[in-house]
């Protein structure tokens, strides 16, 4: 069975791709081939670490990644997870489907640390509910086609 390509895209690659690309690879059960990038990409956010390690995901090897290293790969799903991305992502003319994922950006939180962090966990579980939809997607799909 051919695994899915999927990339996963925000403007930074710094928290909410990484959190759906760390997601897809631990949920996905080996099924997919599991790429972020960003239209600007900075660095992986510390805090974004510290909530994927919370529910058992480990993150903190990734590393941000230009979205332009990505457009002439062949992808089955490109994903942009930010509005921004959306609008201001490259066309990929190797992708066979494009879904979007609107969620805010967490490195935006203002407040201590405690502030801060509840809105990176609801973020992290928000992605977590997109990529588990996701993943029962593709499966749904897997067993309709006769894959």
């Amino acid at each position: 069975m051919d695994k899915a390509k999927v990339l996963f895209i925000c403007t930074h690659n710094s928290v909410r791709s990484q959190m759906a690309e760390g997601f897809l690879r631990y949920y996905g059960g080996g099924r997919f081939d599991v790429f972020s990038a960003g239209t600007e990409p900075g660095a992986l956010h510390p805090l974004a670490v510290e909530v994927m390690a919370e529910v058992g995901v480990d993150i903190s090897g990734q590393h941000a990644k230009w979205v332009d290293d990505f457009v002439q790969q062949q992808f089955d799903y490109v994903v942009t997870v930010c509005d921004d991305a959306r609008e201001s992502c490259p066309f990929f003319p190797n992708a066979r489907q494009r879904l979007h994922w609107s969620l805010p950006d967490p490195s935006l939180a203002k407040g201590g640390r405690a502030e801060r962090l509840a809105v990176f966990r609801g973020v992290r579980d928000a992605m977590r509910l997109h990529v588990g939809r996701f993943v029962a997607g593709a499966t749904a799909s897997e067993q309709t086609n006769g894959s």
